[in-house]
């Protein structure tokens, strides 16, 4: 496959990966998402804002954007290498991370690295679905439950020895780029004020 279309599949993934779907979301609800609790534009801040209905919609939907580009790259193109998968899935999240249409801002990069996850392997990324389950279930607080689940992976594909090395190269990207993106998140946790979803302005 010739560089310029391993660029443009690069390229694809960043821009599908920027649509702020938290942000539409909120917009054709009348609310500015990034005004209201944490003014992350993420599910879980949508769901402070408009429900967990809609906070379900926007999750689907920026999963997708991690999903699609893999699962087109890895299973339908022809001739790719892990790494050319690593380096898309990498870039729909940088896209939701930092996205095009909102200046570089945009979200912490959680829905949209389980959506790569599933595009790289199902059965792992279901295995950090469960993690994050039991760590937010464990503590009332998302951000807990997201950094076990991003970090579950590399560890389980490490133990399991079934991933490419490029993918496992991704996931360890990736954990460190969600948890630096919950920086702050991290800062409350020590110092004992962060609060769970239902209740916090601030996740």
């Amino acid at each position: 496959m010739s560089l310029s279309i391993q660029l443009v599949l690069c390229v694809s993934a960043y821009v599908l990966g920027s649509i702020p779907f938290g942000l539409l979301v909120g917009k054709a609800r009348g609310i500015d998402i990034r005004t209201v609790g944490s003014g992350n534009i993420g599910a879980t801040n949508v769901a402070r804002a408009l429900g967990k209905p809609w906070a379900i919609f926007v999750l689907i939907f920026d999963a997708l954007k991690g999903f699609v580009p893999v699962y087109v790259t890895r299973e339908i193109l022809t001739g790719t290498s892990p790494w050319l998968v690593a380096a898309v899935g990498l870039s729909a999240i940088v896209g939701h991370m930092f996205t095009v249409f909102l200046r570089g801002q945009g979200g912490k990069g959680v829905a949209t690295s389980l959506g790569v996850a599933v595009g790289l392997s199902p059965p792992i990324a279901l295995s950090c679905l469960g993690i994050y389950v039991i760590g937010y279930s464990a503590t009332r607080l998302s951000s807990v439950g997201s950094l076990l689940g991003m970090w579950a992976f590399p560890a389980i594909a490490l133990i399991r020895g079934t991933q490419p090395r490029a993918h496992v190269a991704l996931s360890v990207a990736c954990a460190l780029l969600v948890t630096w993106r919950h920086r702050d998140n991290i800062r409350r946790i020590v110092r004992g004020e962060e609060r769970g979803a239902s209740s916090a302005k601030r996740a």
